[in-house]
């Protein structure tokens, strides 16, 4: 259940930062996006399923098995960025908060995925698109607005921290050479 706070809590971090620095944050009314919410909520839930299945469901374990967790959500999260390579086509910083928010999200579902046993797919798509929601209905990032896009990866960052923290308290538990395979 924390893997799903922590999306709303992400666009709470990086709404509020543009409202700080901006005045009002930029908040789109549903009613007004080109397709009905139902659908693009849809969409959206299939297509970040349908990536989930790559990044959490096939990459992830198999480079847990060779790096451990955290190592493997951070490769994860690099390849994750790399893989929206329109973004490359913005400016640097923008892209650069880009790349920084997939990792650290990438870090956050890693670690999630390593306390679920079961439904990591629902899960890992589900907080995917509540992001990619939250993304399209409160922040400017789809116009190449720069501040938008950092302040969305430092959002993501300081989501990553408590879970961060909380893989690093374990470590010294974990039985060395103990690996657990994926269930999605």
């Amino acid at each position: 259940m924390w893997l799903l706070l922590t999306a709303p809590l992400i666009m709470l971090i990086s709404v509020g930062g543009y409202a700080a620095l901006h005045g009002d944050p930029v908040v789109t009314d549903p009613r007004e996006l080109a397709h009905p919410f139902v659908l693009v909520v849809v969409a959206q839930l299939a297509g970040a399923c349908a990536e989930e299945v790559g990044w959490r469901c096939w990459l992830q374990p198999l480079l847990r098995d060779r790096f451990g967790a955290l190592a493997a959500s951070v490769l994860v999260g690099v390849v994750w960025g790399v893989w929206h390579v329109s973004v490359f086509a913005q400016d640097p910083a923008y892209a650069a908060g880009f790349l920084v928010a997939t990792v650290a999200m990438s870090v956050v579902l890693g670690l999630g995925v390593e306390r679920i046993r079961s439904s990591q797919l629902l899960f890992t798509g589900s907080f995917h698109a509540l992001v990619n929601l939250g993304m399209l209905l409160c922040m400017d990032e789809e116009s190449g607005a720069v501040a938008p896009m950092v302040l969305f990866g430092v959002a993501c960052v300081l989501a990553a921290v408590p879970w961060l923290v909380s893989a690093v308290r374990p470590v010294a538990a974990v039985t060395i050479g103990a690996t657990r395979r994926g269930t999605c």
